[in-house]
């Protein structure tokens, strides 16, 4: 069993930043690929970032595409999600998740929504 523990969720104004946390224990956390999702009132779960298990290689859904920054450290076994730019649209609770799924189709990755664990969830929301 894996216990996937987030942090760093708040209250922000547009433009603002703040920096997500996601510890996972378990077996060797550099084995995971590691990814954030989030999910605002009303809608579906959506991928937001995703990274390999070295860190070498990084994804981003489109609407966050620099400005959001997902990274890992894996001797800490803590994967980390920097959030610049911030928008009232970013607010949403958002998820931590180990081996998220993707399906490969057209040349592109798609992210299923699935994952072997989630977190519980921090909310992060966005002042305009």
């Amino acid at each position: 069993q894996v216990q996937v523990v987030e942090s760093g969720g708040g209250l922000v104004q547009a433009g603002g930043s703040l920096r997500l946390s996601c510890a996972a224990s378990g077996r060797t956390f550099s084995s995971y690929v590691m990814g954030w999702f989030r999910q605002a009132p009303g809608k579906e779960r959506e991928f937001v970032a995703a990274i390999s298990r070295s860190g070498g290689s990084t994804y981003y859904e489109d609407s966050v595409k620099g400005r959001f920054t997902i990274s890992r450290d894996n001797a800490k076994n803590t994967v980390y999600l920097q959030m610049n730019s911030l928008k009232p649209e970013d607010t949403a609770v958002y998820y931590c998740a180990v081996d998220p799924k993707r399906l490969y189709y057209s040349g592109s990755y798609y992210y299923t929504g699935e994952a072997d664990y989630w977190g519980q969830g921090t909310q992060v929301t966005v002042s305009s």
